[in-house]
């Protein structure tokens, strides 16, 4: 094996993005901080709603702006 091919990283799911991270949150919502629906964030309905939970338990715990 290369070098390059353990170093190589796959692309976060929307159920690994950590809650405690709110710029890895910004491509799922607005500017204003509403969440986008899937027609615009291209999920399925289980990605959707596992991103919608983490977003709103990071607006409780005042992560996310």
């Amino acid at each position: 094996m290369s070098t390059t091919e353990e170093t190589e990283q796959h692309s976060i799911s929307p159920a690994e993005i950590p809650f405690s991270t709110p710029d890895a949150l910004k491509p799922y919502t607005t500017d204003t901080g509403k969440i986008l629906p899937r027609k615009y964030t291209r999920l399925s309905a289980r990605e959707q709603r596992r991103i919608t939970k983490t977003i709103k338990r990071s607006r409780k715990l005042l992560f996310s702006q």
